[in-house]
């Protein structure tokens, strides 16, 4: 009794999961506005605008921050997607979180800006994709109490 088929998809607890979502995206955006401090207050590195604007910069911080946020969402949607659709789900959220960080990092790299932008940019983007990737794993593994595959 109460035993899943062998391959049987695990319950799902959505609201679990998109509650570790949101605090994904908060977290997420916060990590690119720390990010922004850190390289324009403490390196003096005129990230995003420019050193006139003040340790905040300017609007192009709220896309940062707004950006890292929605990417978090997409993130928890694609887990769910995932949940319920796919053998081995968080094994294919891994590859598919891991590759797009992957670009997101090598992107700036192809800009014109000077290259202690391109890495400042490049570390932002790294560090808030490997805190979507776990972050959002782990409320995935906590919305199916533990049995999601990895």
């Amino acid at each position: 009794m109460g035993r899943r088929p062998a391959g049987a998809t695990p319950a799902l607890n959505a609201g679990r999961l998109w509650s570790g979502g949101v605090a994904t995206a908060v977290v997420a955006a916060l990590i690119g506005l720390v990010g922004l401090l850190v390289v324009r207050a403490l390196l003096q590195i005129p990230y995003l605008a420019p050193a006139g604007a003040g340790a905040l910069g300017d609007s192009r911080t709220i896309v940062l921050c707004m950006s890292a946020a929605i990417a978090a969402l997409a993130a928890t949607g694609l887990a769910h997607l995932l949940l319920v659709s796919t053998p081995r789900p968080m094994a294919y959220f891994g590859w598919i979180v891991g590759l797009l960080t992957a670009v997101a990092v090598v992107l700036p790299f192809l800009d014109s800006e000077p290259l202690t932008v391109r890495v400042a940019t490049a570390i932002i983007h790294l560090v808030v994709g490997i805190a979507i990737g776990s972050l959002v794993t782990g409320a995935a593994v906590s919305a199916t109490g533990g049995r999601a595959a990895a």
